[in-house]
């Protein structure tokens, strides 16, 4: 709600800017026709209260095995955080990371009237990063944390200019991230190897105004909420110098982590500058 109303008065505070732009400009062309446009802003990373981390002990692909010591005990009783350990035991937490965002983009938007159709294909990095620990009763701590190295989308947008000047806007289509996965642990006995980074798809939608400051000159503001499927990043726990019974290695020799969430999701709040030709 809160990014919502941000963007509300923004919007109409940016109303006064057409209202000046229009004396003796022909408005009847404006969000029409193709343009570019670099932009910025902040990403919010939500906090996924509840997310874990999930373990197959035998490694027959299907997660949710319970890992336990030797006497019968879940060697993870001591439970999980969500953001990056600050020690081995399950105390503190960093919190998931919010950072800049920056951007560039191509798009076309069609006019009938005061109704506007278009599409855009948008390619740019953020530096919001999410993690997930979990502590094991040794103590020792195991963390997952992903951002992504770069993005993208390709989404449709339908809007309304009243008369031109203003466009009031929705968009949505298909998102892609590269993500940069990363494991850190305070076990120094097993052996640790995880596949790196991996390709995310998912979709990206959100809303905006935009208005005309020159014939050729826009500005605008604009969120976005993106929502990557992220399943493919799996760390896989050898013996290293751990004993036999080492829980990890009780079921089969070795044992797999994953996260418990798919998702990798976004908030983005963002300022954009357009040339249109």
């Amino acid at each position: 709600m809160k990014l919502a109303s941000l963007l509300v008065a923004s919007a109409a505070s940016m109303l006064a800017v057409p209202a000046m732009a229009q004396d003796g400009r022909d408005t009847s062309q404006d969000f029409n026709g193709p343009y570019i446009s670099i932009g910025g802003g902040g990403t919010l990373q939500g906090s996924d209260r509840g997310e874990t981390v999930l373990f197959d002990t035998n490694r027959d692909g299907t997660y949710g095995d319970q890992v336990t010591t030797v006497g019968g005990a879940n060697a993870f009783s001591t439970g999980f955080c969500n953001g990056a350990a600050t020690s081995s035991a399950n105390r503190d937490c960093r919190n998931d990371k919010d950072g800049p965002e920056f951007f560039g983009r191509l798009g076309f938007d069609k006019r009938m009237g005061n109704f506007v159709l278009g599409a855009v294909v948008e390619g740019g990095r953020s530096v919001a990063r999410d993690s997930v620990s979990a502590f094991s009763t040794t103590p020792a701590s195991y963390t997952f944390s992903r951002e992504a190295d770069y993005q993208a989308s390709a989404r449709l947008r339908a809007g309304y200019t009243p008369g031109g000047g203003a466009l009031f806007y929705v968009t949505g289509g298909g998102a892609y991230a590269r993500l940069d996965n990363r494991f850190s642990t305070s076990n120094g006995a097993n052996s640790f190897a995880d596949n790196g980074k991996t390709n995310g798809w998912g979709y990206a939608a959100g809303g905006g105004a935009e208005v005309m400051v020159t014939n050729n000159i826009a500005v605008g503001l604009e969120y976005l909420y993106t929502d990557i499927k992220d399943d493919d990043f799996v760390v896989n726990v050898g013996p290293g110098t751990a004993p036999p019974t080492n829980p990890f290695l009780l079921n089969g020799g070795g044992t797999d982590m994953k996260r418990s969430s798919d998702n990798f999701r976004t908030h983005s709040v963002r300022g954009t500058l357009s040339f249109r030709f």
